[in-house]
């Protein structure tokens, strides 16, 4: 690793000023009420909606993860990554719903839709799951970044990252996250372009990669008896939790939500999803760049999770090295602001509010501000249980997650295309698919104290893409059973909240908010996708 000299440090000085001045500027226009801190005052327009979404979603655990999947065996997880397709139907599936519910949070639509039950159990639930992955994974991401570039020491540079993160994201909520973000994203897609070109460049082109690695590498597609990624399960179970990721969490539909009006909102999750295309060349390319050159002996590191940091420390000149580090730091720092905030409006709109109905608006904020530095110090405490994970960040972060998206995933798609599913049907689900994901868990962590032979082994031990499938298959039935087996819901829970009981002035209002530009952008994300699938077949 090469250390950042003057020139860098000068690039990285000019990325904070900005970051500064736009935190400032966002602070002092900010009023005291929760719309406004909570959704940027429901006031954005599409291009920051989208360069937002795709800040929040690009965190550094992207950037370290998918750079590592590219430097290991892990090909298949790459699947992930080309989700543009899901981001889409936010826009043209969900949305719709969303704004016409005129609500903050999800579990806030869950009331809306069932009761207050689901909205509790998926509040909770939400807080626990994001420091469990979102937290936890990015703030040791961050570390391993940070300490690997500016030469500090790991809990050095991801204390000081969360602090500093903590601070706008308290003072300026949601409109200081926003515009922060698409600084951020900017400056990521600039820093890591030009790391790929100049990293193509110096292993001689794509075909001089390929002959050092063999096609065989570049399959995304094993067999479907490959005992670590089968290609149906892998398929399944990425949609389940594409569809959990980008269409029901409050992370990523909070962004949506700040849109001025529908219109925007779809076309911001429309440009969301152009964004969403490039990580398979900014970050997975560079880490495939990275193999290929500690084959040939140029290159040494120990983790895969190393990759990228180590190309761009190796590679770039001085000055722009410090522009990528700033872009891996601003990558950091938009995930941990996206999910403080998140958070915060979790636990004000959804916990505090429910108790305190008449609680005054600057209260409100002033408590959602608190419920920031709280998760911030929370952030801070996990630091060293996340530093004792071992193995490819992105893996692990995918896993826990195939427990976690198949009963919220369930609930939500049979909440709006199914209207006879009612409120009991969705709290017994939410609560049984939480006790038996975390169930999966502790099995996974103790197996080995089990026969071999025995049924809790084999289910503790069985691929976690294969047992996504099969949970969410489960999850599906389940709501529809419990649901038929109680009454059905009332009229004013299912009208313009699930398909087929949308109002005719819902449908033209609905049809007015978009054009053939729209759907012509979107068809043509479909085709990328399709043919980055198709280009990773090993042929």
């Amino acid at each position: 690793m090469k250390i950042l000299d003057t020139f860098d440090w000068i690039s990285i000085a000019l990325y904070f000023l900005l970051l500064l001045g736009i935190a400032v500027w966002v602070i002092r226009k900010k009023k005291e009420n929760t719309e406004d801190y909570f959704l940027a005052g429901r006031n954005i327009g599409w291009f920051v909606v989208g360069a937002s979404i795709f800040a929040s979603n690009i965190g550094s655990e992207h950037v370290v993860g998918l750079a590592g999947t590219g430097a290991s065996d892990k090909l298949p997880l790459l699947i992930y990554e080309i989700q543009a397709w899901v981001v889409l139907i936010l826009g043209w599936v969900f949305l719709p719903f969303y704004a016409r519910s005129g609500v903050f949070t999800m579990p806030e639509f869950l009331e809306k839709r069932f009761d207050a039950r689901s909205r509790w159990v998926l509040s909770i639930f939400s807080i626990a799951a994001y420091v469990l992955t979102k937290i936890s994974v990015t703030i040791y991401a961050g570390g391993v970044v940070v300490s690997a570039l500016l030469g500090i020491d790991f809990w050095t540079g991801a204390i000081a990252t969360v602090i500093l993160t903590g601070i706008y994201t308290v003072l300026g909520g949601m409109r200081a996250v926003v515009y922060t973000e698409t600084l951020q994203a900017v400056l990521l897609i600039l820093g890591a372009t030009v790391l790929t070109f100049i990293g193509l460049d110096k292993v001689g082109g794509w075909e001089s990669m390929t002959k050092t690695l063999t096609p065989e590498y570049f399959n995304m597609w094993r067999p479907a008896t490959d005992p670590d990624f089968p290609w149906p399960s892998l398929l399944i179970t990425s949609t389940i939790v594409g569809i959990w990721y980008w269409c029901t969490d409050q992370y990523i539909v909070q962004r949506a939500l700040t849109a001025k009006n529908i219109k925007e909102g779809r076309r911001g999750t429309i440009f969301g999803a152009v964004l969403k295309l490039l990580p398979v060349f900014l970050f997975l390319i560079p880490g495939i760049i990275t193999l290929t050159l500690k084959m040939r002996g140029e290159l040494h590191w120990d983790s895969p999770d190393e990759a990228f940091p180590i190309l761009m420390s190796n590679l770039l000149p001085s000055g722009l090295r410090g522009l990528v580090a700033a872009g891996l730091l601003a990558a950091l720092m938009s995930s941990l602001a996206s999910v403080f905030n998140s958070c915060s409006t979790l636990f004000t709109v959804d916990i505090y509010k429910k108790l305190k109905p008449n609680t005054p608006e600057k209260k409100l904020v002033r408590t959602g501000q608190v419920a920031t530095v709280i998760v911030v110090v929370i952030g801070i405490i996990w630091i060293p249980i996340m530093a004792n994970i071992s193995g490819v960040l992105y893996e692990y972060l995918q896993s826990v997650q195939a427990y976690i998206a198949p009963p919220i995933t369930a609930v939500f798609l049979m909440g709006i295309f199914h209207k006879r599913v009612n409120a009991t049907g969705a709290f017994a689900t939410l609560v049984m698919g939480i006790v038996i994901a975390f169930f999966r868990i502790t099995l996974e962590l103790i197996k080995g104290n089990f026969d071999p032979n025995s049924f809790l082994y084999k289910l503790g031990d069985m691929n976690f893409l294969s047992f996504g499938a099969w949970f969410f298959l489960f999850c599906i039935l389940f709501i529809i059973v419990v649901s038929l087996l109680s009454p059905a819901p009332s009229r004013e829970k299912v009208v313009n909240l699930t398909f087929g009981t949308i109002t005719a002035e819902e449908k033209l209002k609905n049809k007015n908010s978009y054009n053939w530009v729209d759907i012509s952008i979107s068809i043509i994300i479909i085709i990328i996708v399709i043919g980055v699938m198709v280009f990773f077949n090993g042929n």
